[in-house]
């Protein structure tokens, strides 16, 4: 079984296709993101430490284009197992697809638009702390953070304006440091995509509700700003943005089953 991890979850998502794979009973190649890499090694050595035999578990550090395109090319790997974007899930597949026989299991976690909906009935102080929570935490870079919420008209405007008042409270600074609220984002890379998405909002007219300030403090490191902005509709969000960026949209009561399709 070929595992690839992604970055974000350099440890748990490493260790559960591992585990999983060879508790099933296969041999393993795991190739970890290659922001990842001291990490996995770490991991690795403990396995063996712990009694794995080195022919059954390997590591394989490297990119995904060419780390991933040898190994998932061979006729000896009998199943792959991913986390990470739609667009390498289906660049594996369609290599999958061209190797001879049968097309083998591909197991993929990839990106998606994690949606919230807020409606008049529901507990203010509660719904922001959970979106503050959500969005903001390790900067964003969760596959399961908060990227879209939606709050009914009726109760939009409190809770917008309770929400600027949680972001006023942020910290952004050194992990290490227990005040810190949110730290840097992974690499330039990502706070490229992320000055591109603002670029894309502003074209769009996004009107911002919040930004927590950029202090002068943060010369070392890919710091990124949380913000929050309020968007017309979901269907203007392209492709998941990894970062600590939550839009916002307003909706009718009555319009609850228009939002709900546009979500799915």
């Amino acid at each position: 079984v070929f595992c690839i991890s992604p970055w974000n979850f350099p440890l748990a998502i490493f260790c559960g296709q591992i585990a999983a794979a060879l508790v099933a009973g296969n041999t393993v190649l795991a190739k970890p993101a290659s922001q990842t890499v001291l990490t996995a090694t770490k991991f690795v050595e403990l396995l063996y430490d712990a009694g794995v035999p080195q022919d059954v578990m390997q590591l394989i550090p490297g990119s995904t284009d060419v780390a991933g395109e040898k190994v998932v090319s061979d006729n000896r790997v009998d199943a792959v197992m991913l986390t990470g974007s739609n667009a390498t899930a289906k660049a594996i597949y369609a290599k999958l697809a061209a190797r001879d026989g049968a097309i083998i299991p591909l197991i993929a976690e990839t990106g998606g638009m994690n949606a919230m909906i807020v409606d008049s009935t529901a507990l203010t102080e509660q719904v922001v702390q959970d979106m503050v929570d959500s969005a903001f935490q390790s900067a964003g870079q969760r596959c399961s953070a908060l990227r879209v919420v939606f709050i009914q008209d009726e109760v939009a405007d409190k809770t917008i304006t309770m929400l600027q008042g949680a972001m006023q409270e942020l910290v952004v600074g050194d992990p290490a440091l227990l005040q810190t609220d949110v730290g840097p984002v992974i690499d330039d890379r990502a706070k490229g995509f992320l000055d591109k998405h603002l670029e894309y909002l502003s074209s769009i007219n996004a009107k911002l509700v919040y930004q927590v300030p950029n202090l002068s403090k943060h010369k070392k490191g890919t710091f990124f700003m949380p913000r929050a902005y309020e968007i017309e509709g979901i269907n203007l969000l392209k492709e998941e943005v990894f970062g600590p960026v939550l839009h916002i949209i307003r909706y009718k009561n009555k319009d609850l089953d228009k939002v709900i399709n546009d979500i799915n």
